[in-house]
């Protein structure tokens, strides 16, 4: 029996390594020598990235995540040949198209003809098939009346819908894209996630910087969780994107990583996210002791059926007053796609002080229009303002059963008719 041929990734990245120098101090003019003459220009070394090490296979939909500053952007551009690396080696295998910056290849005094010319080409298109594209991607960017117009005289949107055109047109099997995306309109963006659905279908490789964690649970085979240039976690997303969004909230956990790369001394002891539970997070302010669901009939479940009314319920005790606090429910299916959230931010914003001590019972009332299928609820307690005082992750599941199971995600209440009409045969021509 043979032995199969090994993959290989479609990008490599072997111990790569990135510093920039920042000067503190510039001497600009005689004047400033003259005034300071003991002034010496000092710099400071940022380490964008440090021995960062990922295989990624080919038809791998890969996340990048990290807050501002960790280097995500960075890594794209060493990928992309924009930056050199100090360390490592970086290997490719495949045509690449980036799309990193807004406007990067683009000439801001030529029109869209000619930017679209010069940068499909760029990218790897003859000249020929750029022009033949040329339509297909003024009809994406929905440009049509703009085709004569210097792009300098784009508005950031506009300007990127024209790169993002151009860069779904290139035949590259290898696509970097960063989250220059957030400056479309929620039509637009919805067009860019259809073509990443396809983009997927099709089997190509993808790196995404994104910081919205529904993109990288909805797309994602694998992400990456960058901090301070390192490496963080690497694997499924819905762990990458929990331990992002626990960097984002806790100043525990970035001292605690900011120790680990040793850029901060060891301080006093303080209480750290649930170590003990990896699904859980937050300051240790509240507790969410219990959930669970009832029927219709008010009774405890862990099966609800479609099309009647539930309710679920939580309760919480309160080790710190705390006023305002924020109350949010999230249901995800099977595919841990999240099919429902409910949240006192939009219904009660002013949920009320609560002391030490104090108790509080949430109680959430819907309609079970759900599909038949286990789902997972995620409860969370927040700070007026940002800031996990207690997140349990799938705390609990329930089953929704239905007489009938269509395969829907939801079953809405519906009505059919089905009406016959006159055969087209046999109907008399309008008289004038």
């Amino acid at each position: 029996m043979s032995t199969p041929e090994p993959v290989i990734p479609a990008v490599f990245v072997d111990g790569v390594s990135k510093e920039f120098i920042l000067p503190r101090e510039q001497v600009h003019t005689l004047k400033e020598r003259a005034l300071h003459p003991l002034r010496r220009p000092g710099h400071d070394r940022l380490r964008a990235l440090r021995d960062v090490s990922i295989a990624i296979e080919p038809g791998e939909f890969f996340g990048i995540v990290g807050r501002n500053g960790s280097g995500k952007s960075t890594l794209l551009k060493c990928l992309a040949g924009i930056y050199g690396a100090d360390k490592g080696d970086i290997y490719i295998n495949g045509r690449l198209s980036a799309f990193i910056e807004l406007g990067v290849g683009f000439n801001p005094d030529l029109a869209a003809l000619d930017n679209v010319m010069l940068n499909a080409t760029m990218l790897g298109l003859s000249p020929r098939e750029a022009r033949k594209r040329f339509d297909s991607v003024i009809a994406f960017a929905e440009l049509e009346e703009f085709v004569d117009l210097k792009i300098k005289n784009y508005s950031s949107g506009m300007l990127v819908r024209l790169a993002f055109a151009v860069m779904i047109q290139v035949d590259a099997e290898i696509l970097l894209i960063d989250e220059v995306l957030a400056v479309g309109d929620a039509n637009f963006q919805q067009k860019c996630f259809d073509e990443f659905e396809r983009i997927r279908h099709d089997g190509k490789t993808v790196l995404l910087v994104t910081h919205d964690m529904n993109s990288v649970r909805r797309f994602c085979t694998r992400a990456m969780l960058l901090e301070k240039g390192r490496v963080v976690a690497i694997g499924d997303p819905e762990a990458v994107g929990s331990k992002y969004l626990e960097l984002n909230f806790s100043h525990e956990a970035r001292a605690a990583e900011a120790q680990e790369a040793g850029d901060a001394p060891a301080g006093p002891a303080q209480l750290l996210p649930r170590l003990d539970d990896p699904q859980r997070f937050g300051s240790g302010e509240v507790d969410i002791e219990d959930a669970w669901f009832e029927d219709e009939t008010g009774t405890r479940t862990e099966i609800l059926k479609t099309a009647f009314e539930c309710t679920f319920v939580a309760e919480v005790v309160f080790h710190e007053r705390i006023e305002n606090p924020r109350f949010t429910l999230e249901l995800q299916n099977n595919h841990r796609t999240i099919v429902f959230r409910a949240s006192s931010e939009y219904k009660d914003p002013e949920t009320g002080a609560f002391e030490a001590g104090r108790r509080a019972q949430l109680r959430i009332f819907f309609g079970n229009l759900l599909g038949p299928d286990r789902y997972f609820a995620t409860v969370s307690v927040e700070r007026q303002g940002g800031g996990w005082l207690d997140r349990r992750e799938r705390l609990l599941t329930t089953i929704v059963t239905g007489t009938i199971d269509t395969g829907a995600v939801v079953q809405f209440p519906y009505d059919l008719a089905v009406h016959p009409l006159a055969d087209a045969t046999t109907l008399e021509p309008a008289h004038e």
